[in-house]
């Protein structure tokens, strides 16, 4: 079975996490179903939601019930430090405690993602922040996660904070939604640069991405995100944004969510899953397949019901393989083109 590294998950967030080694009737993902799936490392992340909102998993309708034909949400409010703080340790620490009780290994090394090739072995987890409110805007935290196995790192949700604005979700429409980073944002991106903390570019507008590029960190990644050409979210990457991702190096995760891969924006579970191959075959044919990977959004967005979560990731290899892909090409996406950017970023 073909080895998977996925790019980004909601797992911690969920409301029944307490069941994720054991194994869980509800969500999308669970460390059986990894195993079942192939899936042996991810990047896991850590979120902390807005102020009278349980998750920030949003539900859309069809655009073409929309009025004049545009979905359009608000972006999210915002989040104290102290709020984001307190909650980010605590989901933090449900990662910890997996790895305590021998469930997994979180990576604090590309060593770590190496092992967990190896037979027998237990997946391997990246601590990943999404949206850094649980950063002070002095960064004086941030070696202090960085310590505790901070590898991953969004600036924004589609919010804003001190560091940078998220996209807000509008479909159809341009990512050029709102400002840039903040000089506190500047200041995260070159400090995760010099830790070795990968900084993430899904969910930041367009501005805010072309100031990280800017700053040339390492190799630009979104770790979640689509094609625009494919699907005009404001979520998905124009071909410029791809163009730069390609030049330096960097990946896309092809995100799962239907909202964000499908022409009309439907939360539909009956998307085919040719739907999300569609967007690895333009990024592939844009920029090249070696800056491909594979971005779920499990536990984070509808997704499509044929996959039955993680446990079906050999039918969307399927799915790739159908869309033109080799067995080394998807190789590549599902482990070694995520394993070529996190070691550039930790060095």
């Amino acid at each position: 079975m073909t080895s998977v590294f996925d790019g980004h998950n909601d797992a911690l967030t969920s409301k029944t996490h307490a069941r994720l080694a054991a194994g869980r009737e509800d969500g999308d993902l669970d460390l059986p179903r990894m195993r079942a799936g192939g899936m042996r490392g991810g990047i896991f992340a850590v979120f902390t939601s807005s102020p009278g909102e349980d998750t920030h998993t949003m539900v859309f309708g069809s655009v073409n019930d929309a009025p004049g034909g545009v979905l359009s949400e608000p972006l999210a409010g915002p989040v104290s430090f102290e709020a984001a703080a307190s909650h980010a340790l605590t989901v933090a620490g449900r990662l910890f405690a997996l790895e305590r009780a021998g469930e997994l290994t979180v990576a604090r090394g590309i060593a770590d993602v190496d092992a967990a090739l190896a037979e027998d072995a237990g997946p391997v987890a990246v601590l990943h922040l999404e949206g850094a409110e649980a950063i002070d805007p002095g960064l004086e935290s941030l070696p202090a996660w960085y310590a505790m196995g901070l590898r991953s790192l969004g600036p924004v949700w589609s919010r804003a904070n001190d560091f940078a604005t998220g996209v807000q979700f509008v479909m159809p429409s341009s990512p050029d939604i709102g400002p840039g980073l903040t000089d506190a944002g500047v200041a995260l991106v070159k400090a995760c640069a010099e830790l070795g903390i990968l900084v993430d570019l899904s969910h930041l507008n367009e501005k805010g991405f072309w100031d990280v590029a800017k700053l040339e960190p390492g190799p630009l990644v979104a770790s979640h995100s689509g094609a625009h050409a494919v699907a005009a979210a404001s979520r998905n990457l124009t071909d410029a944004q791809l163009d730069a991702i390609g030049a330096s190096g960097g990946l896309v995760g092809i995100v799962y969510a239907t909202a964000f891969i499908r022409q009309d924006f439907a939360d539909d579970p009956d998307t085919p899953l040719a739907t999300i191959a569609a967007h690895a075959r333009y990024v592939a044919d844009r920029i090249g397949a070696r800056h491909v990977g594979l971005g779920s959004d499990f536990d984070g967005a509808t997704l499509p019901a044929s996959l039955e979560g993680v446990a079906g990731l050999p039918k969307l290899l399927d799915a790739l393989a159908e869309a033109g892909f080799t067995a080394p090409e998807i190789e590549a996406i599902a482990w070694s083109n995520w394993r070529r950017v996190l070691d550039a970023w930790w060095h």
